[in-house]
């Protein structure tokens, strides 16, 4: 018996789910932190900090246990984080957002953004927009709502797109323009004449913006614009963000999304299907999170920006070409030089090699543009300081092998 429906076997199979055989296909991100247990190589391959976030929020979660904020919260998120979340956007942006209908609290931004896909889908002739290289998550979800994938290149030095491939790309049969900004994998913050691109497209063709913003506090070249503050766009934007990033807290996974109420509901129509809700302890963690003093956030992106600083000399020294990021966890280095032309070979002989894990950056394309990205690999800065410093010792071995 075919325990998988053939509809879904073929979505699944479409999104790259499933192997060959039927199983579900393990990703470049298990094989590689499988590497490095097996190795004992450093792990700069996943996107996850290695140090607690701020102790207030932390303890606030503790407190939370112990207050008894151990069963379903609202549906919607407590009204406390819904608060926050809408002062946030206030405090930072400018922009106004009604918390009691405005906002939903998700399970991470990756689940904000399934339950988006899902809520606002309407025909399998509907295109989803994306810029290329792309978080792997957003092909899988674009797949499992039925929809087509678009893709708009982002291509070195500046991982900025093409103007006229961007209009190109986006029709009358876009339903989404899916845009993370800061940007993983590459680290870019998209400009201004981009940003105001995608807005004036997604008018003349009617299709709603969806924002992946989680690195909105860890911009480093400027402040983070969200798109929805530009004019004529909170009408059609969804932004997604969370709190992993910003705090530290990527296994507590709680996220949000805002955007107008109608678009909301159909969200939380999904959504409550999806998880129902989560994270009840967490959810005031971060309402007071949230609520902390803007130097908390300068210095998280402070400290990043060094990260990144160390970990891109690094890189220098052992002969990579570094693209250098404006934002996020990640820096592209070009592994051309030190015979990586074939980045995903690269990357698996490089725990035996260097006693270091990354991440080719042909894991976040389609197979038809994978040539465009060969040479390229992405290491996490988000890690400590003297776990970075052990790591560049060991990449200097690699001009010399």
């Amino acid at each position: 018996m075919d325990v998988i429906p053939g509809a879904w076997r073929r979505t699944a199979a479409g999104a790259g789910l499933l192997s060959a055989a039927g199983e579900v296909a393990p990703t470049i991100f298990a094989e590689m932190s499988a590497a490095a247990v097996r190795t004992g190589a450093i792990n700069l391959g996943q996107g996850f900090p290695d140090e607690d976030g701020p102790a207030a929020v932390l303890e606030a979660a503790r407190e939370a246990i112990a207050a008894g904020a151990n069963q379903y919260p609202p549906g919607r998120g407590i009204p406390d984080l819904l608060e926050a979340i809408s002062a946030h956007q206030r405090r930072f942006y400018r922009l106004v957002v009604d918390p009691a209908t405005e906002v939903l609290v998700t399970a991470g931004a990756t689940e904000a953004l399934t339950a988006t896909l899902l809520a606002l889908i309407d025909s399998p002739d509907d295109e989803v927009v994306v810029f290329e290289p792309y978080y792997d998550s957003y092909a899988a979800a674009v797949a499992l709502a039925g929809a087509r994938l678009r893709t708009v290149p982002l291509r070195a030095p500046g991982f900025q797109p093409d103007l006229g491939e961007l209009a190109d790309a986006v029709t009358d049969r876009t339903r989404i323009i899916l845009v993370n900004d800061p940007h993983n994998p590459t680290g870019a913050v998209f400009g201004d004449e981009v940003q105001r691109e995608i807005v004036r497209l997604a008018e003349r063709h009617d299709a709603i913006i969806v924002t992946d913003e989680v690195y909105e506090h860890l911009s480093f070249a400027s402040p983070h614009i969200p798109l929805a503050t530009l004019p004529g766009a909170a009408e059609r934007t969804l932004t997604i963000s969370s709190a992993g990033k910003t705090f530290s807290t990527t296994g507590w996974k709680i996220g949000w999304v805002h955007g107008p109420a109608a678009l909301i509901t159909a969200v939380l129509t999904v959504k409550q299907y999806l998880t129902y809700v989560n994270g009840s302890p967490f959810q005031p963690a971060i309402a007071l999170g949230l609520r902390l003093p803007d130097a908390v956030f300068a210095d998280a992106a402070s400290a990043l920006r060094a990260k990144h600083a160390l970990l891109g000399e690094a890189l220098r020294t052992a002969g990579f070409e570094v693209h250098a990021p404006q934002g996020g966890y990640f820096t592209v280095a070009d592994a051309t030089a030190l015979g990586g032309a074939d980045a995903a070979a690269f990357c698996r002989t490089l725990p035996e090699r260097a006693g270091v894990v990354a991440i080719p950056i042909s894991a976040f394309v389609s197979a038809a543009r994978r040539d465009d990205y060969a040479g390229l690999v992405r290491f996490a800065a988000c890690k400590r300081v003297d776990v970075l410093e052990e790591a560049a010792r060991r990449l200097a071995g690699l001009r010399g092998a």
